[in-house]
Order: structure tokens, then sequence, then C-alpha cells
């Protein structure tokens, strides 16, 4: 695992690669961004970004959709992987919002963790996105990222990538952070075609050592 001081020297060079990153589901509100994200587990943003604006034209808010029949809520999320269970999943979140926070998205992670189909990284995107809340979330392409160039162990799990990060980074770049490392590991460093021949951390990434020996 490599220090603080290199780990930041390495996120600088990805700032500057990626000075727009940003979150890429679409949404109005805060709502609908807890909803995107929801759908987006185990799915691409692109999928999601093509089923969310007719669902959201039909059901722009947690009453209306609490109140959607579920096979409706079904066949506009259809496209979609794990649509019955993610269905179920934003009814109930929906009727959630309604009965314990009249409606509006709590900006605490455990209250957000406490919602149906959310889990420790839906929470994180949604404070960070919705709320400017510091907070990082870790995808695939940030666990990949991080443990390719040594950030936090190879063993280590989400939580501890997680919290190997928040430790490493400072708190007014987490948000920053969570994004510029996702836009490096989807269009940068992939996970089967990495382009580490015109990668300008390649001499302090062990994996990509270790690949272009293969080469």
């Amino acid at each position: 695992m490599i220090s603080k001081e290199k780990t930041m020297q390495a996120l600088e060079v990805m700032y500057t690669m990626f000075p727009k990153a940003h979150g890429e589901l679409k949404h109005e509100n805060a709502f609908q961004l807890l909803i995107a994200v929801i759908l987006s587990a185990q799915a691409t943003d692109v999928s999601v970004n093509k089923t969310t604006p007719l669902l959201f034209a039909a059901y722009p808010d947690p009453q209306t959709l609490a109140d959607a029949p579920l096979e409706n809520i079904i066949e506009k999320i259809r496209k979609i992987g794990l649509y019955r269970n993610k269905a179920k999943n934003i009814k109930a979140c929906s009727q959630m919002l309604l009965d314990k926070y009249a409606g509006q998205v709590p900006k605490t992670r455990e209250e957000l963790i406490e919602l149906p189909g959310v889990g420790r990284k839906t929470a994180n995107v949604v404070l960070g996105d919705a709320f400017n809340i510091p907070a990082i979330a870790v995808d695939t392409h940030v666990e990949r990222v991080a443990k390719r160039l040594r950030f936090c162990k190879l063993t280590a799990s989400v939580s501890e990538v997680e919290a190997t990060l928040m430790r490493k980074v400072p708190q007014n770049l987490w948000v920053k952070t969570h994004h510029t490392l996702i836009f490096f590991g989807r269009y940068h460093c992939t996970a089967r075609s990495p382009k580490c021949q015109q990668c300008p951390l390649l001499e302090m990434c062990q994996s990509g050592k270790d690949r272009m020996k293969k080469i």
C-alpha cells in the first residue's frame, strides 16, 4: 500500500485528466437521484438513464411512485437488471419516505440506509451528489483503481477501501475524489483493457507494470 503523499500525487494527476468528473445519473432532485442510484445496482448508468425519463414522467415524486401499481413500475424498468426486486424496493422506499420523512429524502447515512434498496454505497452517493455532504462511495471502478494503484490493500473489503480513502484524502475532496476515481476507472483504467501504455501513472502502478510485461 502506497503512502498518503503518493496517493494524493496520483489523485492530482487524475484530477487533471478528468477535471469535469461528475455523477452521470440523470436526475432533477434528491428523490430522483435516490431512485436512480437504487436502480443502478448491478446495472450501467447508461441503461438507467434510458429508463428513468419514462419512470419519472409517470411518477415524479414519492407519492405517485408509492401509489403506482407494482406491475406498472415493473413495466417501466423492465430493461434494467433485477427489475422485479428493484420495482418493489423503489415503491417501498417511496412509501417509507412518506411515512417517516414527509416525502423528503433524509440527509444522514443512518436514515438513508434504513430505506428499502439502499446500502452504504447508495447512501454515500446521495449524500455527496444531492446534498454535497462529504462521502466516498466505493463502486466497482473505485475499488478496482484503488487496488491497482495500491491506495489500499489488495485484500481490502469495500468498507476497508472506503475507510482507507477517507483517511488519506482530505474531507473537502471526498466527493470530487469519488467522481474522479469513477471516471478514471470507467474511461481509462478499465476492467478488461486498461490504457496502461499511455497512462501517466504507469511508473507508480505495479499492476500496470505487471500487465505490460505480458504484452
